[in-house]
């Protein structure tokens, strides 16, 4: 895997630190985690988000979510201990623990989550402050404000 410094790119900047955390976690992927448990992301709305992951043979109890800062993680720890008599012929279900962390953009808040039928739903929002939207600006012309000083 190719190596990339990305120093020179951050001398004149100032409080882009994060930008160089996220391309450096991009680079930092165990390939054995990558597949499992497979999940799916789909955009409901312009402002509402869902993700889906199938931990199927997971119990409520063994799934926790967690969201800090600007990841969202999901884990699910297997606490079943295997049947000491049972022989597996095939085994294609997955029973492994496992870590999954989603980066998620600011403002943007998990507000559900649901356990059904082996699929784990938790539905997202981005909730953008009055503050931080854009402001549409009057543009005055160069003529009422003269008249607004001759009047004066």
């Amino acid at each position: 895997m190719n190596s990339y410094d990305l120093s020179p790119l951050f001398r004149s900047t100032v409080g882009f630190d994060r930008i160089s955390r996220l391309i450096d976690s991009a680079y930092k992927v165990d390939e054995r985690a990558v597949g499992y448990p497979p999940y799916n992301i789909a955009k409901l709305s312009e402002d509402q988000y869902e993700i889906t992951m199938a931990v199927a043979g997971f119990k409520l109890s063994e799934l926790n979510v967690v969201a800090e800062q600007n990841t969202l993680t999901v884990t699910g720890a297997n606490a079943e201990k295997e049947d000491a008599a049972k022989q597996f012929l095939h085994r294609g279900i997955a029973t492994r623990s496992f870590e999954r962390k989603f980066s998620i953009a600011d403002h943007v808040k998990v507000v559900d989550a649901q356990l059904n039928d082996g699929l784990l739903t938790l539905k997202l929002v981005r909730e953008v402050p009055e503050a931080s939207k854009p402001k549409k600006i009057a543009i005055n012309d160069g003529a009422s404000v003269m008249e607004g000083k001759k009047a004066a």
